[in-house]
Formats: C-alpha cells, sequence, structure tokens
C-alpha cells in the first residue's frame, strides 16, 4: 500500500547573517572581479583606488565570512544562504589572497 503525501509546515527561516554573508559574497567577489579585468585592460597601470576596492572587498569578505560561520551555528534555521555565504567568501578571500601572491612574486 502507497503512503500518503504529508506535508510538514515548519517556523524555520533564513537567518539574516545568512543572507547579509551571501550578500557580502556576491559583492566581493563581483568587486574582485571587476578590478582584476579593468587592471588587465589598463595592462597594470591603475588608480589607487582599485587597490582600495580590493583592501574594501578583503575587510567585506572576512565579515561575511564570520557572519556565514555565525549563522551556520544557529538553532532552528535553514542553512542554506549560510554555506553559501561562506563559499562565496571564501572564494573572495581566495582571490585577494591570489592578486596578493602575484603582485608580491612578480
Amino acid at each position: 500500500m502507497s503512503q500518503k503525501k504529508s506535508y510538514m509546515f515548519t517556523n524555520r527561516r533564513h537567518s539574516k547573517k545568512a543572507i547579509m554573508s551571501t550578500v557580502f559574497g556576491v559583492l566581493c567577489t563581483v568587486s574582485m572581479m571587476i578590478v582584476i579585468v579593468m587592471s588587465y585592460i589598463r595592462d597594470g597601470n591603475i588608480p589607487a583606488g582599485y587597490g582600495f576596492t580590493g583592501l574594501f572587498a578583503a575587510f567585506l569578505s572576512l565579515a561575511g565570512l564570520m557572519l556565514g560561520i555565525f549563522a551556520v551555528r544557529e538553532t532552528d534555521r535553514f542553512k542554506l544562504f549560510g554555506w553559501l555565504g561562506i563559499l562565496l567568501n571564501g572564494i573572495g578571500l581566495g582571490i585577494v589572497s591570489g592578486v596578493l601572491y602575484v603582485a608580491a612574486y612578480l
């Protein structure tokens, strides 16, 4: 005999910290990609604002990573945006680290 499909209603929601972490991750990753493309177009002759954008993206990514970790540790919340924020902010920090590594040894 087949079982009937049952629906489960819940009070769980997405955490505001997790959503903010995801937004920070998207902003950091997109801004670093734009900085890299624009500096490639200009053949490396970039204004100081690009460096400030990279520094701001690094701080934003660290804040987003911390928010994502705190959001994943919350109980009775959905975890999707928390893990997505951790992933995107990790990618953003990787991009910033890669740019700094290439700049130091090239």
